[in-house]
């Protein structure tokens, strides 16, 4: 009989990605290509757009006010970590740059799992040209403070610096090593830097986004932004970076006992399940394809199912062959699970994202502040594919073929 475990465990993954740091490359010595500000890129997993309402975050809010932010960002479907840092980068759809899901399948890649060390490092995963390819490509050093799709030499291309995702990083620290690229003379300090805390999304996926632990995490990051913003003032360099600060979705609350199992929504001798959560992906046996169908395809009470291809035209999602054959979206608030994990999930709060782009939970934040910016702009909401065209921009390194509207965010740039 097919199991659910491996789905399974990738889907109660509250996204941590553990490894060992690599080494570091020796750092290039080709100079520095124009006077451009320095970008830094900073991404805190899971901020819903309303967790700026609470007045927990005088950092980030300072940052708004002074500089620019977007009502709120709409993530891409679906709304989980991996396809939509990769988004952020790309500009493109996780259906055309191939990042389909936290836990996907390949005919010819095997299998992908956010943890799985392996695939992670495999190119072949990740199409598309993430900004620091671009800004590399034309001769601009880049260096990543963690960030998804990094750890692949895409196009045959890492950062000039860049390190294996370890939790164990404290906060600080990765803000403390950022500062001192920054603190590099200009013919080694990199032009493009990237920044991620996942610390927001592990405290609300375990006690979900209104817990008073959710908040105090929700503090701790904004002492970070903080960090960062006055070791820039203290080393005088306020005037010489961009900072733009997003995330890839927010969270919703999962209240207990809301959660399905998946033995109970198909015939696990007819399909093999491919991706459990939110955004659930089953893939038929040969022989049982219209049996699976009979039983998921349409709405059901919880939950709504589509063949590939047929999905709602707005998520822009279908057509890549990674796409499982059917899709089953789960309503806000629901899980869907094997039976051995549904029961352990169901006895509490938690938070879960991974639903529909456009419910109010899933809207993330759009902050940015430097020399580059206004000062004192609120934009209407934008998508998240809109970042690269403007972190192209802000590099002065020629775009590549991507999804985003280049004048989206016009309006947040002082010139």
């Amino acid at each position: 009989m097919p199991t659910f475990r491996n789905a399974a465990t990738a889907a109660l993954v509250a996204l941590l990605l553990s490894a060992c740091a690599s080494t570091q490359p020796p750092v290039s010595s080709r100079p520095v290509a124009d006077a451009r500000p320095s970008v830094v890129l900073v991404s805190i997993d899971g901020f819903r757009a309303d967790y700026l309402e609470l007045g927990l975050t005088p950092n980030l809010q300072r940052l708004a006010e002074q500089g620019v932010r977007a009502e709120w960002m709409t993530p891409s479907y679906p709304t989980l970590t991996f396809p939509n840092h990769y988004t952020l980068v790309t500009g493109l759809r996780p259906d055309r740059h191939g990042v389909v899901h936290n836990t996907m399948r390949d005919a010819e890649l095997g299998e992908f799992r956010i943890r799985d060390r392996d695939a992670v490092g495999n190119a072949g995963w990740w199409g598309g040209e993430p900004i620091w390819v671009g800004a590399e490509k034309a001769g601009l050093q880049t260096a990543a403070m963690f960030w998804v799709g990094t750890e692949a030499p895409v196009a045959g291309v890492r950062p000039t610096r860049w390190s294996q995702f370890d939790a164990e990083v404290p906060a600080n620290e990765r803000v403390d090593r950022v500062l001192g690229w920054l603190s590099e003379p200009p013919a080694t300090r990199p032009k493009l830097m990237t920044l991620y805390f996942e610390h927001l999304d592990s405290a609300g996926h375990r006690h979900g986004p209104h817990a008073p632990e959710t908040r105090e995490t929700l503090q701790r990051m904004d002492r970070a932004i903080g960090r960062l913003v006055d070791g820039l003032a203290d080393r005088g360099m306020a005037d010489q970076v961009d900072l733009v600060v997003v995330s890839d979705h927010g969270m919703a609350e999962v209240p207990p006992g809301q959660v399905i199992a998946v033995e109970d929504m198909v015939d696990p001798g007819h399909v093999e399940l491919v991706s459990a959560g939110q955004s659930v992906g089953f893939a038929p046996h040969p022989g049982h394809e219209a049996a699976a169908e009979a039983r998921l395809l349409g709405r059901h009470e919880r939950y709504e199912c589509w063949r590939r291809g047929e999905l709602p035209a707005r998520w822009d999602y279908g057509s890549h062959p990674r796409v499982p054959p059917i899709v089953c979206q789960m309503d806000e608030g629901w899980d869907a699970l094997p039976r051995e994990y549904a029961a352990r999930a169901a006895s509490r709060t938690r938070g879960s994202h991974g639903f529909d782009p456009a419910l109010p939970s899933m809207r993330t934040i759009f902050i940015a502040d430097g020399p580059s910016f206004a000062d004192g702009a609120v934009l209407p909401p934008i998508d998240n594919v809109d970042v690269y065209p403007l972190l192209t921009r802000l590099l002065g390194v020629e775009p590549a073929p991507n999804d985003g509207n280049p004048e989206a965010l016009l309006p947040a740039l002082r010139n």
